[in-house]
């Protein structure tokens, strides 16, 4: 067997082995979050998520918007020394992100076991 017919049993098995693999993944939400800043991120947003009075109050003001709010939570960096600790019966959470004007925020995040809260907004 030559090294062409070799090359050709590689590809052909190459190809059947990424079918099968596309078959698998395909139609599924998979996704991979190892790393604790994406789990965190991925467990926020995937929740109901509410506004807290305070939080409404300055959603109010032209300077930030929820789309902000979610885009912090998508891409924003959380703060785990401020975070992770026990806040009114949930767990808070210090994330930083920008606005779309890029002007740098904080929001504190509520994660109860059935919703998140965004308890407050300050700008860095």
């Amino acid at each position: 067997m030559n090294f062409i017919q070799r090359f050709a049993y590689y590809l052909v098995g190459l190809v059947m082995g990424l079918f099968v693999v596309a078959a698998i993944f395909s139609g599924k939400d998979t996704r991979c979050n190892y790393f604790p800043n994406a789990r965190v991120l991925n467990d926020l947003s995937t929740k109901p998520f509410h506004y807290s009075d305070k939080a409404t109050l300055i959603l109010s003001q032209k300077w930030i918007d929820t789309t902000d709010i979610r885009n912090t939570l998508k891409f924003g960096d959380v703060d785990f020394d401020k975070s992770n600790v026990p806040y009114k019966k949930g767990k808070l959470y210090v994330i930083e992100g920008k606005t779309r004007k890029n002007q740098e925020i904080i929001i504190k995040v509520i994660n109860y076991s059935n919703k998140a809260v965004l308890e407050d907004i300050n700008k860095k």
